[in-house]
């Protein structure tokens, strides 16, 4: 039940429109369940802010327009409003996700909320022992000393994981290996760095979770929205 003064509830003051007695027009209309889930707070005149889970395919700038015309997100999402939280690169894959509120975005990427994003990266060569060890407690890159990251050696390729087009350049004579990071900051290109750092190229690298939302089975290219309150 709407809060009221006198013949007006809250809404109402804020409107100009008198409620019927048994409610506020204006706050069951706005307060409605929709597609995009509930709102934020049952008393919110506002509606709830828009969040895409975008798996981004490989060549596609993480922006809308380019003056170029090389692929961007248009080509795969026509959600009126919305743009990326945060960056992924052109040459980068997976999981990217876009929104159409400042705050939400900034829960996203900002390096102090410490929110993980998980990457699988595909390296050349053999990760040993040291590698790896060097990539969990921190390497030194131009720009500083990164955060201990959490590294592990996947056998095999990762669950679910999509051909490339075009495929990596690939040596016979080079194995390759795929590595899970997940790191709490988000320097430029910081994850292809840190495998440089401890000598192991990346040569492919698709991001695999933002926090707790995951690419599950997304196909490149598709997206679905997602409860903004799971990031909370």
């Amino acid at each position: 039940q709407s809060v009221r003064f006198g013949s007006l509830c809250v809404l109402c003051v804020l409107c100009g429109q008198k409620c019927s007695p048994q409610g506020c027009r204006q706050f069951d209309a706005r307060n409605k369940r929709t597609d995009r889930g509930d709102q934020d707070s049952p008393y919110s005149p506002f509606p709830a802010p828009v969040l895409i889970a975008l798996n981004k395919p490989f060549d596609v700038l993480c922006q809308f327009t380019d003056p170029l015309g090389r692929a961007t997100l248009a080509d795969h999402v026509s959600v009126p409003g919305v743009y990326a939280a945060g960056r992924l690169d052109r040459d980068s894959e997976g999981l990217l996700l876009l929104t159409d509120n400042g705050k939400l975005a900034q829960r996203i990427t900002d390096p102090r909320q410490a929110l993980p994003k998980t990457y699988w990266a595909q390296v050349e060569g053999a990760p040993d022992p040291n590698a790896l060890a060097q990539l969990r407690l921190g390497v030194v890159l131009n720009d500083g000393p990164t955060r201990p990251a959490d590294v592990s050696l996947i056998d095999g390729e990762p669950a679910g994981l999509w051909p490339r087009v075009p495929p990596i350049r690939f040596r016979a004579q080079i194995p390759t290996h795929w590595l899970q990071l997940t790191i709490r900051e988000g320097r430029n290109r910081q994850v292809r760095r840190m495998t440089a750092a401890v000598g192991l190229p990346t040569l492919r690298l698709v991001r695999a979770a933002i926090g707790p939302i995951r690419l599950e089975h997304l196909a490149p290219g598709k997206w679905q929205e997602i409860d903004p309150r799971r990031l909370r």
